[in-house]
């Protein structure tokens, strides 16, 4: 049985292949079209699925979106009529209700076939059910708490839940206006950052500041009597007018999101162009502090009303990995579980997994510890690439490669690492990585000076061996999707520079053998010659989307003053 999952008509569009109870591969668009965040239908995605199964959309029995036009129906209605919402920001939604309804034709068009050819059910999973199917049946917990808490999605922001065996039973939700993703977004807008997809900015800015603001921000957000929150709806535009969201050839804008009472509360907004300063870094810190006690709060009330010690978290939210690392040692649970992509992309693993499980009945899928779900290339499809392109390049077994690639590291060089399947999800785990050497105090300096060119106050992560997370870290736990950030001891800080943050922590990514066995080799032959068992781990891209072809980690190293580029067993030098 062939179940394609997909996330539609909104930012960070994915698509997967589920198969006979395993994901067999994911990918978002951005990844092929080249443009971040792409939104709209994920067809190249969905191409890309098919082919890698070696199937046709003829041969998929079941077809899920993480979308739900029909859910709180009553109640988006009754806020629309209401508050007298803008006609333009219901008619957005009438538009993209009506592709959601209309996925069968616009497949068939895309794909060039006859709608007639296309056998499977389309199923309507609503959206945080979605998210919380993407982690809790990813996880290997028979049984765990579930907090899903996001922008919006389906007119809801935040949904709780239990999951035991192959259900999932929702206990309560925050619906629209009130929404912590919103939040930080509209903070993130205010700081000056207007991208879509900038909170992380935020989030590592908010490190070089103090909490200086909290008293400001205090009636922003308020808890409700059920453990959950509500947003005081007089400081954002979105309760009357609507959230503005549209995209131009993929590219996802949402309007401004604050309203003048920011302003009247915390001063001018500062403009993208605008020096950062302490003031800024106070008020991101003062927003990160606020950000993690709502969560933190909404977690002990779970604790309390489920009883359990697991921890399933996703949603845009859980991207926030300096919350999710203070988790455990804020609230009662004693295991967590995040997915590679917490996002909204990887709702089209979850409206698949849902279905699979929650709808259908069936076993639980083995629990996912990779995100290397992504494109992969042959070693004669990169050799001819390089051959056509005319490169200086190699062929090095094994042993050989990991000592030609950690020396080129010891002694200065900035490596891009180009291996297997392309990893799902934000974060680049050792498959489409560039990689420095830790203990370098002018790390940061240097791959921003060569390639990244991005701002000062961005942190860069280290890759560890796992069992040697307890030697570095105050906390010891499994972070295979680099979706926590821990306290570095103290003692260590000065051995590994270039991935201590100045609050002295790292957002960590934990290396198993069983999982990644070349990128752990690669490290373990590191450690042997320092002794230090890390990397400095950075995505493969330069202020695009993370590469995905050998053609375009080529062009990355061409075009910019990357030292050596390693494409499976093949080292590229200029």
């Amino acid at each position: 049985m062939y179940i394609l999952g997909i996330n539609a008509f909104h930012a960070d569009s994915s698509a997967c292949l589920m198969h006979d109870g395993k994901v067999i591969n994911a990918i978002e668009e951005e990844r092929i079209r080249r443009i971040k965040h792409w939104a709209g239908f994920p067809i190249e995605a969905i191409k890309f699925c098919l082919e890698d199964a070696g199937i046709t959309i003829r041969d998929v029995d079941h077809i899920t979106i993480s979308r739900d036009p029909s859910a709180n129906i009553i109640k988006k209605v009754a806020h629309t009529f209401k508050n007298l919402v803008k006609f333009s920001s219901i008619y957005d939604r009438l538009v993209n209700s009506r592709k959601v309804a209309s996925i069968k034709s616009i497949m068939a068009r895309e794909l060039n076939v006859e709608e007639s050819v296309i056998k499977a059910e389309v199923h309507n999973i609503e959206h945080h059910r979605s998210h919380m199917g993407s982690a809790f049946f990813a996880s290997p917990y028979k049984e765990s708490a579930i907090l899903s808490v996001d922008g919006f999605g389906d007119f809801t922001s935040t949904m709780i839940g239990v999951g035991k065996g192959n259900k999932i039973e929702v206990l309560d939700s925050v619906l629209y206006p009130h929404s912590l993703g919103v939040f930080y977004t509209a903070f993130t807008q205010f700081l000056g950052f207007t991208h879509y997809g900038d909170e992380y900015k935020v989030m590592g800015l908010a490190a070089y500041g103090k909490p200086e603001y909290l008293s400001e921000l205090e009636d922003i957000i308020s808890e409700t009597s059920n453990g959950l929150f509500k947003l005081n709806e007089k400081y954002f535009r979105h309760p009357k007018e609507g959230v503005t969201m549209v995209w131009e050839k993929g590219v996802p804008d949402i309007g401004t999101l604050y309203s003048s009472y920011w302003i009247e509360k915390l001063g001018a907004a500062r403009t993208k162009d605008e020096e950062v300063t302490q003031r800024h870094m106070n008020m991101a810190s003062s927003m990160q502090k606020l950000c993690e006690d709502t969560i933190f709060r909404m977690l002990n009330h779970l604790h309390d009303i489920t009883g359990l010690d697991n921890l399933c978290i996703t949603g845009g939210v859980a991207q926030n990995s300096v919350a999710n690392g203070k988790i455990l040692a804020n609230t009662p649970f004693t295991r967590l579980y995040v997915p590679s992509a917490g996002h909204d992309a990887g709702t089209s693993i979850g409206s698949a997994l849902y279905f699979y499980n929650n709808e259908l009945g069936m076993d639980r899928i083995e629990p996912m510890y990779s995100g290397a779900l992504g494109s992969k290339y042959s070693k004669s499809e990169i050799e001819n690439i390089l051959e056509e392109m005319k490169l200086n390049y190699k062929t090095y077994p094994d042993e050989e490669l990991y000592d030609k690639v950690t020396e080129e590291i010891i002694d200065g060089g900035v490596i891009g690492w180009f291996q297997g399947r392309a990893e799902f999800g934000p974060r680049a785990l050792g498959n489409r990585s560039i990689l420095v050497d830790p203990r370098r105090e002018d790390a940061k300096q240097l791959l921003n000076k060569k390639i990244k060119k991005r701002e000062s106050f961005r942190p860069f992560a280290p890759s560890i061996l796992k069992e040697h997370v307890v030697d570095f870290f105050e906390e010891d736990d499994e972070v295979p999707f680099m979706e926590k950030v821990f306290v570095i001891r103290e003692e260590r800080r000065k051995d590994i520079p270039a991935v201590t943050h100045v609050d002295g922590t790292g957002r960590l990514q934990t290396v198993d053998a069983t999982i990644n066995e070349k990128y752990y080799k690669l490290i373990s032959a590191f450690k042997d010659k320092t002794g230090i068992p890390i990397l400095l781990n950075t995505s493969f891209n330069e202020n695009e989307p993370i590469v995905n072809t050998p053609k375009e980690a080529i062009d990355c190293f061409l075009r910019t003053d990357m030292d050596m580029l390693v494409l499976e067993n093949f080292i590229v030098t200029r």
